[in-house]
């Protein structure tokens, strides 16, 4: 079996399905299936997502 060279994803397809597998629509399985991603991969997005998404509404200002 050939090895895959290694991808470079960008930051909206990571973004696009953590929040898929935060909805919960689908298994990390068919994701995985679906995006041609390994199911752990999906995983840590899911888990960066989950820690990092409070950066999303902080103003830049220390209080």
């Amino acid at each position: 079996m050939a090895k895959r060279s290694r991808r470079s994803h960008s930051p909206a397809f990571k973004a696009k399905i953590a929040l898929a597998a935060l909805k919960g629509d689908k298994t990390l399985a068919e994701l995985a299936q679906q995006y041609d991603v390994h199911p752990n991969q999906i995983t840590d997005w899911k888990k960066q997502l989950q820690e990092r998404v409070s950066e999303v509404f902080e103003t830049g200002k220390s209080t």
